[in-house]
């Protein structure tokens, strides 16, 4: 990995510095590629787990109680993820985040025979430990490795391989329980399954490098440290709460996983059978694979000004997003909790599913394109992997704890209309906020050439 040339000038002849090819392991495109596989295996996986709906439970308060714990450590350690992984490194940090997925979903599985609520519940909430240092590094690679100007596409990609992960994880309840239309709970061989990709993921974390072996196309390294220490990175995270950017930041973030305990239960849990809600989830991750690409194009080939792709980007969301929670408040007036649907809809009833099925898409459509959005804004606030992986934890540890109360707000049986109102006015006062950080704070991609001019190449430190 070493640089031809002078590494303190990084000067040198083009004849020096030939383009190193992005295939190489320690290339961007290789690294995002990675952490997208490893994402794959352990939060695709237990989205598709919880996208079932009480974690394939007929009473989802076990599973609304786990998900409480686990969002209320994930929030803590999502703010902390930031600096843990600028102390410990790729391999540390991932490895032990990638390790509590497996543990969690191995609690439902001793669920499924003794039905005590204890161990899902500690499960959960080391799993929020683990999610946060996850999150908090995923977010660091995903935003700061790829160049300035392509950071919608990168985001895109990481979204899509990661959201296969749901896709792969909704066939597998499907094919196991589909001779089973009357079924109301998964069988064992659905947890196993989820167990033996959470596992493969875990052990494919290794493979991540540590950010200050990262070198982009352009020979620069996405962050000048080795390692942080513990009261740079205290400091650091404290000032956070102070930034201006962060704080705007703050509905977004809450938002943008306080919507899922009403998709995954009180629409995919409610309208759908078991099996069906295994269709249904592959329909909704996939469903994010189109999203994802869709927002990368806009917010990096659409016009030339950066700031512009971000406006543009915002106004394109707010302009989904409206149209499908408007759908689906259609759709909630129709039902409510003392009100619940004499019968779950089956993939096999063609008529009756068609409308949900629509619905259920388009929820999964919005969320890709909601987080890639915020992903972008993120990314386009600096360029270190030092600074994004604090922010992007920040982000995760707010979303986290939208997500704890939502679930908690789920469990005192909050009537469906009031959930999906309180969704919809979150995401909707999010938008002007992002605006005015786009408009204040992201540079164009001529200010931050000229900014980064004769940085090319710095030295290794």
């Amino acid at each position: 990995m070493g640089l031809q040339g002078d590494e303190e000038t990084g000067q040198g002849s083009p004849e020096s510095h030939p383009k190193p090819s992005i295939f190489r392991h320690h290339s961007p495109l290789v690294q995002v590629f990675l952490i997208g596989l490893v994402c794959f295996c352990c939060p695709g996986m237990y989205c598709a787990l919880t996208g079932m709906g009480g974690g394939g439970q007929v009473d989802p308060v076990a599973a609304n109680n786990a998900n409480t714990a686990l969002y209320t450590t994930f929030a803590v350690f999502g703010i902390l993820g930031g600096g843990i992984y600028n102390i410990l490194g790729s391999h540390l940090t991932l490895f032990g985040g990638c390790s509590t997925y497996v543990l969690y979903t191995g609690s439902f599985l001793y669920y499924n025979h003794y039905h005590h609520q204890a161990f899902p519940i500690v499960a959960g909430a080391l799993l929020g430990i683990g999610a946060g240092l996850l999150w908090a590094a995923q977010g660091a690679i995903m935003t700061s490795y790829p160049p300035h100007d392509r950071k919608g596409t990168y985001i895109s990609m990481f979204w899509s391989i990661f959201s296969m992960g749901g896709v792969i994880g909704g066939l597998i309840p499907f094919i196991l329980n589909f001779h089973r239309p009357d079924a109301v709970s998964v069988n064992d061989g659905t947890y196993i399954g989820f167990m033996v990709f959470m596992s493969f993921g875990t052990v494919l974390s290794l493979a991540i490098s540590h950010p200050s072996r990262v070198q982009r196309d352009d020979g620069s390294r996405c962050t000048k440290i080795e390692y942080s220490n513990v009261s740079v990175e205290a400091i650091e995270i404290l000032k956070l709460f102070l930034n201006w950017k962060m704080l705007l930041m703050v509905p977004a973030s809450w938002a943008s996983f306080f919507f899922c305990s009403y998709q995954f239960n009180n629409v995919s849990g409610v309208l759908f059978n078991l099996r069906t809600r295994g269709l249904s989830n592959v329909v909704y991750w996939g469903a994010q694979v189109v999203g994802s690409i869709f927002i990368g194009y806009i917010m990096d080939f659409t016009f030339k000004s950066r700031r512009t792709r971000g406006l543009v980007g915002i106004g394109v969301v707010a302009v989904f997003g409206t149209a499908i929670w408007g759908g689906g408040l259609a759709k909630q007036v129709g039902y409510s909790r003392h009100d619940l649907p004499m019968h779950k809809l089956d993939f096999k009833d063609h008529t009756d599913f068609a409308g949900p099925f629509v619905l259920y898409f388009s929820y999964g459509l919005f969320d890709a394109m909601f987080q890639s959005m915020v992903y972008w804004v993120i990314g386009a606030l600096a360029d270190d992997s030092e600074i994004l992986s604090r922010y992007t934890g920040f982000y995760k540890g707010v979303q986290s704890a939208g997500a704890a109360v939502a679930w908690q707000v789920d469990t005192q049986k909050v009537p469906f209309l009031n959930e999906l109102l309180v969704n919809w006015a979150l995401i909707t006062v999010s938008y002007p906020l992002l605006v005015v950080v786009v408009m204040r704070a992201v540079k164009d991609d001529e200010e931050v050439e000229g900014k980064s001019e004769g940085a090319a190449l710095p030295g290794i430190h």
